[in-house]
């Protein structure tokens, strides 16, 4: 095929130092070595022209998407992704997620890694001050959980990923993507607890490991630092002067929470509780991310949480209304990308799914609850009116329409392999885009 031509219906192929190469050529790995030393860049070849990529190694060399190139792809290239502003990340990009190369992005939230016992989290004002300046947004925990879950393709899917994700898969390719996620100064992978698939052959060499990743939390210096464990809901129970939670994954480790803290996440999060009960509710889950400190040896409890609702395939929901259109593509078979919410006020304006099989332009897929206010309903059908040229809406009380047919040009080749955002991989992976 020449380089000019587009290969991103066929299956992803690349431009490397005057060859053009499939994405499973056995000579990649050693193309991608001459490349990571030469000056010029990889082209990804599924438009015309190509669009640029980087190389970057990481137990083995990968050819990377760059930064802010994603919507230049093709919608069946494995590279792509939609822009920013398709979701709530748009309004974080520049002040809360801050690119500081190709495959290392740094964060600025707004929960701390250490408390002070005894001291207030917020100072007063002084009276005259020295200086003022806007106030830059800063990430919620919500966020940073659905940062995570975007980085590392939970919120992609096509057919190929089909009965591949499982607790493993989520723990490697979460903890991956925290790599390359700065917060404060440091990795996010020293300050992060995925739990890996519960053996009960290995549970004594896996609660060593737990052991060891939140030895982070030991206090010092009269503080006492913090961590995130992000697993997936299982329960909780009453404890003494508070409450006992389960995480999946995690039978012996459970995370501890005051009366008054537990209480206001019920409150806070009552919908997602009930969903779980609910009679649209089959095969939903529901992750937890707290933020957690030691109280004593190797005992946990929660100073912040968020919570957040996902399908079956651990594809992020904003809610039950979202789960029927996620279950029948996933049921049919078809590529799409769930835009996520991030710290966005209101979601009416994003697309509830965005189909990406359906030929040279993506296809925005909006769903409007009966339980909407009338604002909020106003502003997704101005959503749905002001799409691109194609989109479709499915109204309350109707039955679904029929979904937009997949190009017949699409083959499984081109949605096998989903490379990690941001930095992104030619390798294939059950979690959608998190590198091997």
């Amino acid at each position: 095929m020449e380089s000019g031509k587009s290969s991103g219906v066929d299956g992803q192929r690349f431009a490397i130092g005057g060859r053009v190469v499939d994405a499973d050529d056995p000579q990649l790995q050693d193309l991608l070595a001459q490349a990571y030393e030469a000056p010029g860049r990889p082209r990804c070849l599924c438009v015309a022209g190509g669009v640029e990529m980087y190389v970057a190694f990481h137990r083995h060399f990968q050819i990377k998407r760059m930064p802010e190139t994603g919507d230049r792809h093709h919608p069946a290239c494995p590279s792509y992704e939609p822009g920013p502003a398709m979701s709530g990340l748009g309004e974080l990009v520049g002040e809360a997620v801050v690119q500081l190369d190709p495959a290392r992005v740094e964060l600025h939230v707004d929960f701390p890694w250490a408390r002070v016992p005894g001291r207030p989290g917020m100072g007063r004002e002084p009276a005259e001050p020295s200086e003022v300046g806007r106030t830059r947004r800063r990430m919620s925990l919500r966020a940073l959980m659905h940062f995570l879950f975007e980085r590392a393709g939970f919120n992609h899917w096509s057919p190929a990923m089909a009965g591949k994700r499982n607790q493993a898969v989520l723990h490697k390719y979460l903890m991956q993507a925290a790599e390359a996620i700065q917060v404060k100064g440091e990795p996010l992978s020293r300050r992060l607890y995925v739990p890996e698939a519960f053996s009960e052959t290995a549970k004594a060499e896996q609660a060593e490991r737990r052991r060891a990743r939140l030895s982070v939390l030991q206090p010092h210096d009269g503080r006492q630092p913090l961590a995130v464990v992000l697993g997936e809901f299982k329960g909780w129970e009453s404890a003494p002067a508070g409450a006992r939670i389960w995480i999946r994954h995690m039978p012996d480790a459970p995370l501890l929470a005051d009366a008054r803290t537990w209480a206001r996440v019920q409150r806070g999060f009552a919908p997602l509780f009930e969903a779980l009960d609910s009679d649209g509710g089959r095969g939903l889950r529901l992750m937890l991310a707290a933020l957690i400190r030691a109280r004593r040896e190797h005992t946990y409890e929660i100073d912040l949480a968020s919570l957040m609702l996902t399908s079956e395939e651990w594809i992020p929901l904003e809610g039950v209304h979202e789960a029927p259109l996620v279950r029948a593509l996933v049921a049919q078979g078809r590529r799409f990308i769930k835009p996520l919410r991030y710290d966005a006020r209101s979601v009416a304006g994003f697309a509830n799914a965005i189909l990406l099989d359906v030929g040279a332009e993506p296809v925005d897929l909006h769903v409007v609850s009966g339980f909407m206010g009338e604002a909020e309903q106003g502003a997704k059908r101005r959503a749905f009116e002001s799409a691109r040229a194609r989109s479709w809406l499915w109204l309350p009380g109707e039955a679904m329409p029929v979904l937009p047919n997949p190009s017949p040009r699409l083959t499984a080749g081109a949605a096998a392999c989903r490379p990690h955002a941001g930095p992104t991989t030619v390798r294939p992976n059950p979690a959608g885009r998190g590198p091997d």
